[in-house]
């Protein structure tokens, strides 16, 4: 998927964690900034160099802000793309300087100052520093806290065996890049996007692949039932080997230290040369919590994305927000998401009105599947399929009661369109039995609903 990690993740709109600071997680109330935009020309510390961070400088700049910009990030070199890691990089027909998001020249042309390999250890909020692990501290007029996510440890006997790796930096995806070439068995932990974009790259490699998923179907936080069934469907068609309700209890290893075998609940052992687990992610908040900030699955933040400290805002996948598209506050770990909040965050900072919020969007790359999401699709209670799921041209259209509040297209890239378009507008979607007749177009749905 395309997301700031290493695909465009899903709605992690999880259960709230517990804040920091006294209060709801559910509630932040920062002082308003002044009129003249938050920063007013001081210097703008981004801690995060991922897409979120990125799109946040480039965004200030794009806005005309001309005050000190610096980019502090925990890896070597400029920013870059995450969402080719677990497609077209693993294959190798991506090379890791077809992944920067801008040339370097962009950040020295501009004014973007680059701390690489020096990561943000703590905020001091009354004197308004950061300090970075070097020790150098960097005064700010707004701190923008772009600190992303990171992979979910796997809780296994043997998850520190070499060959045992997660899939969230370049670093990861080279070396699994590395053990793909030569991986016979390929075990994937966990049926979510990423373990299944890594599946597909596998199986087209020509390595055996078994995909472990301790939930009753594939993807069940991210797309709905039916498309969970046709998805499992398409890779055993393929050739994975596709366990649900099963559970990874153990990974064995050779007297190297390498990985050889999996054991699995029920006693069964499962040949693995090469594992990668995608059991999901944890937002970093580690930073903004011992500054006491508000935290709960994420960063706490308004629809300006200020946090309890009007000097500190958070985007990307750190952040938990307020949506007009989904009920209460959620987080989104997808590039749309990041780059979205990174123009909010910059029109903000300079005393603009912020975009209005688009449409959440995702997509996925599966062998030849090319899935689209448009809308948070969390708490549908009715679905209706239109298009023809053995041609691998179909929709499902999700319900939360009579509306429409999101639609999964699999090479339906009109009806992607049509449902941003159509949730964009406010104007009301089919009803559930208008999309369940057969030969239901919702293309052309969505241009009678358009207002003349």
């Amino acid at each position: 998927m395309d997301t700031d990690g290493t695909d465009e993740t899903l709605p992690a709109a999880g259960t709230p964690g517990t804040p920091a600071t006294p209060g709801s997680p559910d509630t932040v109330t920062p002082a308003a900034p002044g009129a003249s935009g938050a920063a007013a020309g001081g210097p703008v510390v981004i801690v995060g160099a991922g897409q979120a961070g990125a799109e946040t400088a480039a965004a200030l700049r794009d806005r005309g802000f001309t005050g000190p910009v610096t980019l502090v990030g925990d890896e070597p070199g400029p920013p870059y793309g995450r969402p080719p890691l677990s497609k077209g990089y693993l294959t190798g027909g991506v090379d890791p300087g077809g992944l920067a998001l801008r040339p370097p020249s962009y950040y020295r042309d501009h004014g973007i100052a680059l701390t690489g390999r020096d990561p943000a250890v703590e905020i001091d909020r009354d004197g308004q520093r950061l300090t970075l692990v070097s020790g150098r501290e960097l005064p700010y007029a707004a701190l923008v806290l772009a600190t992303g996510a990171r992979p979910r440890p796997l809780p296994v006997p043997g998850a520190g065996l070499s060959g045992v790796l997660a899939l969230r930096s370049l670093e990861d995806a080279t070396a699994i890049r590395d053990r793909l070439a030569d991986a016979r068995d390929v075990l994937v932990i966990g049926g979510g996007f990423i373990g299944l974009e890594v599946a597909a790259t596998a199986r087209r490699s020509g390595a055996r692949v078994t995909v472990v998923e301790a939930g009753p179907r594939l993807m069940a936080r991210a797309v709905s039932g039916p498309m969970s069934a046709f998805l499992a469907g398409h890779h055993r068609e393929q050739g994975v080997r596709v366990l649900l309700g099963r559970e990874v209890t153990a990974l064995r290893g050779d007297a190297a230290g390498r990985c050889r075998v999996a054991e699995l609940d029920g006693g069964e052992r499962v040949p693995a040369d090469l594992v990668v687990a995608g059991i999901g992610v944890l937002p970093n908040c580690s930073l903004a919590a011992a500054a006491g900030l508000a935290v709960g699955d994420g960063v706490l933040v308004d629809d300006r994305l200020r946090t309890s400290d009007r000097a500190v805002y958070a985007v990307g996948d750190c952040a938990r927000f307020p949506s007009r598209y989904a009920p209460g506050r959620l987080r989104l770990e997808s590039v749309r998401n990041a780059v979205e909040h990174a123009r909010r965050v910059a029109a903000v900072l300079c005393g603009d009105t912020p975009p209005p919020a688009a449409v959440p969007w995702f997509w996925s790359e599966q062998y030849a599947l090319r899935l689209q999401i448009a809308g948070i699709t969390q708490g549908h209670d009715r679905t209706a399929v239109a298009g023809d799921p053995a041609a691998g041209r179909f929709s499902v259209l999700c319900f939360r009661g009579e509306r429409l509040v999101g639609t999964e297209s699999v090479n339906r890239p009109a009806d992607h369109m049509a449902t941003r378009r159509l949730l964009e507008s406010g104007a009301p979607g089919p009803a559930p039995a208008d999309a369940e007749r057969p030969g239901f177009d919702l293309k052309a749905f969505t241009r009678s609903a358009q207002p003349v």
